[in-house]
């Protein structure tokens, strides 16, 4: 046998055995929180996407979250700041927590904790899309409201944006 498929044949060993192992779990769930904040669920589906057993990808990122290294609530006022930064609003943030797993408590506490004025972010919505103008008709004001709409303003924002 040559000497790069005795190198070969062992690395593919080590990858298979690396899945299995905790600490290559635990270790893989640090790089991917070193570049950005992750909910504990979109964590685990991570690293299970990744080939990791499940069981012990859960039994890793609890104790990440049990030591303070993963948080939820510092998952969602990051997130909620940055989608307040792209001129979302509330109903559409709500949304995409709960889509990353995020409990509604978390979220309306994360929300509160933000101060978001939320009129003043539909106002500069509507400005940023469809400029200093009033709409003159009805189709355009529809259109405009519908924009905001799916940005997730809730009503009150949207009819305070005109």
């Amino acid at each position: 046998m040559k000497l790069h498929e005795e190198i070969s044949d062992l690395l593919e060993d080590e990858n298979e055995d690396k899945f299995l192992c905790p600490k290559e779990a635990r270790k893989k769930a640090l790089d991917f929180l070193t570049r950005r904040e992750y909910s504990q669920a979109e964590l685990i589906k991570k690293l299970t996407d990744k080939g990791y057993v499940r069981k012990i990808v859960e039994t890793e990122v609890v104790k990440l979250t049990n030591e303070g290294l993963q948080s939820d609530d510092r998952f969602a006022e990051a997130f909620i700041q940055s989608r307040i930064n792209q001129g979302k609003g509330p109903i559409r943030i709500r949304l995409d927590l709960s889509q990353r797993g995020i409990s509604d408590a978390v979220t309306e506490m994360a929300i509160e904790e933000s101060a978001a004025d939320w009129h003043g972010l539909a106002i500069n919505a509507r400005l940023r899309k469809f400029g200093t103008c009033k709409p003159v008709d009805f189709k355009a004001k529809a259109k405009q409201m519908r924009f905001l709409q799916y940005r997730g303003f809730e009503q009150d924002h949207i009819q305070s944006a005109f």
